[in-house]
């Protein structure tokens, strides 16, 4: 079952985030992807406050981020989603603490968890990962030694 996630809503309730990083959005799409690479899900995340001129959705694999531009809200963007999805809107779980979208959401059968409960749910499926943060699951070389391998093999190359 796919999620329609207030990102905002869930970024305080995950140890080592916080909504004062300059990064916290992108973390969050990390974590996510993760996630959806290792339970198979599909999300769509959305984030209030788009800076101006900048992407409205944008694709990171198994996992869509709307940034909302300002006047409207993410709150506002997930009931425009469900609304659009009609009666598939019971085939996806709405991710958020709000009580309004929580309504929202079950008035027309969407499923929900509050962000507490997913930000759990997702600590623990990232924890359970082997090899999860340092390197990778087979022991190969982390991104960090990739890009220094890299680095290595194209100095002195012309372009």
């Amino acid at each position: 079952m796919p999620f329609l996630i207030d990102g905002h809503n869930l970024i305080p309730k995950l140890p080592g985030l916080s909504l004062e990083a300059m990064d916290d959005e992108h973390q969050l799409i990390e974590m996510l992807q993760e996630y959806c690479r290792l339970r198979r899900k599909q999300v769509e995340v959305f984030f209030d406050q788009a800076a101006p001129g900048g992407a409205v959705a944008r694709k990171y694999g198994q996992v869509v981020a709307h940034f909302v531009r300002q006047g409207t809200t993410a709150d506002m963007a997930i009931h425009q989603k469900l609304k659009r999805l009609g009666r598939e809107s019971r085939n996806w779980t709405v991710v958020s603490s709000d009580q309004e979208i929580q309504a929202e959401a079950r008035s027309v059968q969407a499923h929900t968890l509050s962000s507490e409960e997913f930000a759990r749910m997702l600590v623990k499926a990232l924890s359970e990962e082997p090899g999860l943060p340092g390197g990778t699951r087979d022991g190969g070389l982390s991104p960090g030694e990739v890009d220094e391998w890299l680095d290595f093999f194209s100095a002195g190359q012309e372009p």
